[in-house]
């Protein structure tokens, strides 16, 4: 399975909902990026996805998005695919 990291913050709801939708997939491990509590990576989340929000999802090298990308992704039967992309 692909490592799954995720750019959050302590208290965000669209965060807990995308860790719930992918532990059911099958993840066990989520490398989380606390956001709220180191500067220098909300800096270099906003770098990197040119995004302000949280979650911000990897799976793998590909940026899924925040949570409604991976709802989407998930709808489209394609986050499977990919999580267990080799």
């Amino acid at each position: 399975m692909q490592p799954v990291k995720m750019y959050t913050t302590a208290v965000c709801p669209y965060c807990i909902r995308a860790k719930q939708i992918l532990k059911s997939k099958g993840v066990e491990q989520i490398e989380e990026i606390r956001i709220d509590t180191n500067p220098e990576e909300r800096a270099r989340m906003m770098e990197i996805t040119q995004r302000r929000t949280v979650p911000q999802i990897f799976v793998g090298d590909t940026h899924v998005g925040g949570c409604d990308d991976l709802i989407a992704l998930d709808s489209r039967g394609a986050l499977v695919p990919l999580l267990q992309a080799a």
